[in-house]
């Protein structure tokens, strides 16, 4: 006696076992090296127990009986036609119910608590429990593998008949074994075809073909768009209130159960159907949120497991240990080894207490369960003295109480049994399309991570008996996770990055150079001028872009910030997934890929080009970074991201470094190579008074340094302004130098090379000035260094400006330090001194860097001819510093002697050799007022102030001469 409906375990193990054998022979069938693998195995055993196996010829004469297996498999089920097809029968009530459409769903609220609010609290309960949450597609395997191997049986009953039909109008393929699959319809086709007296059938199944051809796929894809409302409905109300999950428990593991079919189907026919007219029907965007509800429901069951407890405990005490009493009691036959059975089940169930969840006692029903399957053995045998077919109130209650132990001990085989789809691993194709239509549907997005989150159900596809699967598994579920999580954090950084430019963009319109239009505008209303209608397009002001007419109309900042907020909730759903014992973090992915790009667009904001060496200003750059950053500080009301972390470790750290840490160049590369080439060129310019015009691209100033300081930070400020600048000056045949200066330099190495030579004695470099003046090569070389020295001290001031803000309490030790020093202190504590005071932005009497440079090697850079005498002070007294001289005495000497050379230029009568005496005179006097060591006082005992004062009216005059225009 089989009815899937009283009992259920016994019927249920039954057709499990047909399905598993006739696939077990359709699957050797398929193995094209059967003979050879059966011959190995013979040969293998032999060699390890010394003898042949005494199944082996059994096996054998199996393998050649089946060449042709569906002839012999209808053979060999002859005689269990009848069994089969009682098996069968019992579930033609069932399958008939739940095989609808989703309009007949709809009509009965299928997995609605609120179409019945007011028996919301009652408990769902069935005469067929478990039927509730079979699996239809088990059923449906059921039902066309047994018809398959007792074809007899459809002409025995029309109900048989009706069932089969209705069957092979759900699918065309059906699982054998993972991705192994039956063409149902050619098999059946093929078989009964070669079989006499089933031309009718054959109508019947091409018939029924057809219909499932054009209608199954609309069937399951109407049932996926019914359950992700109906499953999200429930989930929602189940979450907020996780009391209803005692009472109403089936309604999760049905949804779960139906979900699991419809995607199992969707996933089976997208690999198997190749072919066909209408392949939106095996395609669904949409697939992503059943299976994130699944997930949801999954997990929602495992976090309230002891409200299932608590619930469950007490109605199997209360209500069915009473109810199963009840139903003994009224037995009219019961023998005395089934009465002892079902009295310890009552005794049992009974005995049970709510403490027991409080002490969080470990339940297990399993021998209530196993005595139970034994029970159903003895009672649905044709000579059973208390036979199940006559009194099926036993197997009713008794299904429900298997339920509600299951709940108790079981959970996790309970949701296995309803939602596992750990085969889906192996459709990889499938899946990862479904992947990539899901992210490129907006709505979708935010269930994304339900695919990563199904590769952590996989690992329950490895079977016990074959373990050496698990290494080729576990790479294939890690790999499909890493590639998803790849994908959404990738299109994550993208729309990140985009907005950040948005950003960008719109704090852009704030900089000071875009207001000349503005201010222009002003200027010609308030003096009452008319702009040409011909001119260029009004600009919108900044802020315009918030002012809206129309809520409806979305920007692309809308767009933005829409799909970001989607991907967002999807990668910080879960903070770790488990991959086969390996954990992975999602939000890890898109840290990792912001590093990346974030650094890229540092970079990109520079906008510099190697070739016409332009670059973007500091300060400009300054401000993009700060939106970037300041955006991209945001994404906390997102996702889990350390913000932080990302910010500094790209914009703080790796761009004061020469490379970042994907080898690429940054901010302190870029800058250092323009600086370099524009000393070169004459592309930059240094101004003592930043409001005065220039004429070049943009100088070097304070405001642009202090910029330049917070985006590279102390270090990238020392390896800009630091030795490699003055190695670039002294040895020019090592840089990208302009030919006519290398050649120019190359001509004048005697003079360079006896100026580095000299013991630096004041009365020679005294003599050397003058030859400075007209070996104007050599002046440009030392112009070149006082450029660079200049720039440092800059950069220095905008460090110390910096650093002053951001560490002030590092700042007061440190110039401590500074003060100290005295010319008594010994050289190599006063550079160790120098170095730590220059390393902050201080000022120094030497300056360590050029020390450490001219210890080493040679001399020389390019215009700018106030520079020069930033340069020989810091020159000079690093060359004093290498030769142990006192600085202060021999630059006196110096300057007494330059004077004297000057006053003697005064009383030269050849115009072309005195013609910038008066130039050289200002530059005497900024040598004075660079120098800690010289004062005025001291110039004034050897130079006339006078000459000073005539010298500045003379150029003064000569500059204005120069900006009268011609008439």
């Amino acid at each position: 006696f089989f009815d899937i409906n009283i009992n259920y375990d016994f019927t249920k193990s039954y057709l499990d076992l047909i399905v598993t054998y006739v696939s077990l022979v359709l699957l050797l069938a398929r193995t094209e090296d059967r003979r050879v693998l059966i011959g190995m195995y013979h040969c293998a055993h032999e060699m390890s127990h010394g003898a042949s196996d005494s199944s082996f010829a059994r096996l054998g004469q199996m393998v050649l009986e089946y060449d042709h297996p569906l002839k012999k498999l209808t053979e060999e089920f002859g005689p269990h036609t009848k069994a089969v097809t009682a098996a069968l029968l019992s579930l033609h009530f069932l399958f008939a119910r739940r095989n609808q459409g989703s309009d007949q769903w709809r009509n009965d609220q299928l997995l609605s608590l609120l179409s019945s609010a007011g028996s919301m609290l009652s408990p769902a309960s069935s005469d067929t429990m478990a039927c509730e949450y079979l699996s239809l597609e088990v059923m449906e395997r059921w039902i066309l593998i047994g018809f398959l191997v007792c074809p007899g049986a459809l002409g025995a009953s029309p109900q048989c008949l009706e069932l089969w039909r209705l069957a092979l109008q759900g699918s065309l393929y059906i699982t054998l074994l993972r991705d192994e699959a039956l063409q149902i319809h050619k098999v059946t086709e093929e078989l009964l075809s070669s079989l006499k007296g089933y031309g009718k059938r054959v109508a019947d199944l091409k018939e029924c073909k057809e219909h499932a051809v054009a209608h199954s796929g609309s069937l399951h894809r109407g049932r996926r768009l019914y359950l992700r409302g109906a499953v999200r409905e429930l989930e929602a109300l189940l979450e907020d209130q996780p009391g209803l999950l005692g009472p109403k428990a089936l309604f999760a593991f049905m949804a779960l159960s139906f979900c699991r079919d419809e995607v199992s189907w969707l996933v089976r026919h997208a690999e198997h159907v190749t072919k066909t007219k209408t392949p939106e029907d095996y395609a669904d965007s949409h697939i992503a949120e059943i299976l994130f509800l699944m997930e949801q429901l999954r997990s929602l069951v495992r976090r309230q497991d002891l409200v299932l407890r608590r619930y469950h405990v007490q109605y199997l005490a209360r209500f069915d240990a009473l109810v199963l009493s009840e139903i003994i009691q009224n037995l009219s036959v019961c023998p005395e080894e089934e009465s002892i059975i079902l009295s310890s089940f009552v005794s049992s169930l009974s005995s049970l207490s709510d403490k027991g969840v409080d002490e969080k006692e470990q339940f297990d029903f399993t021998a209530l369960r196993l005595d139970w399957f034994r029970l159903q053995a003895y009672t649905s045998v044709s000579k059973a003295v208390l036979p199940l077919s006559t009194n099926p109130d036993v197997g009713r209650i008794m299904n429900l109480i298997v339920f509600h132990t299951k709940l108790l001990d079981s959970l996790e085989d309970l949701l296995a049994e309803t939602s596992d789809l750990s085969d889906l691993c192996f459709f990889p194709r499938p899946i990862e399309k479904m992947f990539v239509a899901t992210m490129e549907e907006p709505s979708m997005l935010r269930y994304s991570i339900a695919f990563p989150l199904l590769c952590s159900h996989f690992s329950r596809c490895v079977h016990p008996m074959c373990p050496e699967e698990y290494p080729q598994l576990q790479a294939a579920a890690l790999g499909m996770c890493n590639k998803f999580l790849e994908e959404m954090a990738r299109q994550t950084c993208a729309c990140i990055m985009d907005s950040c430019a948005e950003q960008h963009n719109l704090s852009e319109q704030l900089l000071p150079k875009h207001c000349a239009s503005t201010v222009s505008k002003a200027r010609n209303k308030k003096t009452l001028k008319h702009p040409s209608k011909k001119g260029e397009p009004e600009r919108e002001k900044p802020g315009a872009e918030s002012q809206r007419k129309d809520r409806t109309v979305t920007t692309n900042m809308d767009k933005l910030h829409l799909v970001l907020a989607e991907l967002s909730l999807s990668l910080n759903h879960v903070p770790n997934i488990s991959v086969f014992e390996h954990t992975v973090t999602p939000a890890q992915y898109l840290s990792s890929h912001l590093e990346t790009r974030f650094s890229k667009a540092i970079v990109a904001m520079a906008c510099y080009s190697q070739p016409t060496q332009e670059v973007a200003r500091p300060s400009e750059v300054l401000v993009g970074l700060g939106s970037y950053i300041t955006f991209i500080q945001s994404l906390t009301h997102y996702v889990g991201l350390d913000t932080t972390r990302i910010s500094s470790a790209t914009s703080s750290l790796q761009q004061t470094q020469p490379r970042d840490c994907q080898g690429e160049q940054t901010l302190t590369t870029i800058y250092t190579n323009w600086w370099s080439a524009g000393c070169f060129w004459g592309h930059c310019g240094f101004v003592p008074i930043p409001n005065c015009d220039v004429p070049i691209p943009w100088y070097l100033g304070p405001i642009e340094m202090r910029a330049l300081a917070e985006l590279i930070g102390p270090y990238g400020m020392k390896f800009m302004s630091g030795q490699s600048h003055f190695w670039v000056v002294i040895n020019c045949s090592q840089c990208r130098v302009p030919p006519l200066l290398q050649k120019l330099v190359n001509e004048n190495m005697d003079t360079l090379v006896q100026l580095r030579s000299s013991p630096c004695k004041p009365e020679q470099m005294a003599a050397l000035l003058p030859r400075l003046s007209s070996a104007d090569n050599v002046l440009k070389r030392m112009t070149i260094i006082g450029e660079i020295l200049s720039f440092r001290a800059m950069a220095q001031q905008g460090l110390r400006e910096v650093f002053s803000h951001h560490c002030p309490f590092l700042m007061g030790p440190i110039g401590c330090l500074t003060d100290v020093v005295t010319p008594d202190t010994d050289i190599q504590v006063t550079l160790s001194i120098f170095e730590l005071a220059s390393a902050a932005g201080i000022p120094c009497e030497i300056d360590p860097a050029l020390v450490n440079v001219l210890a080493g090697s040679k001399m020389g850079y390019n215009n700018n001819i106030h520079c020069l005498a930033k340069a020989i002070i810091h020159v000079s007294a690093a060359l004093f510093t290498l030769h142990n001289k006192n600085i202060e005495t021999h630059l006196k000497e110096f300057l007494l002697l330059a004077s004297m050379s000057l006053l003697q230029l005064g009383q030269e009568t050849d115009k072309l050799r005195s013609r910038n005496r008066d130039a050289v005179c200002l530059l005497m006097q900024l040598i004075v007022a660079e120098s800690s060591f010289l004062t005025v006082d001291m110039l004034e005992t050897c130079f006339p102030y006078v000459l000073l004062r005539n010298a500045y009216r003379e150029v003064c005059r000569e500059s204005l001469l120069n900006r009268i225009p011609p008439h």
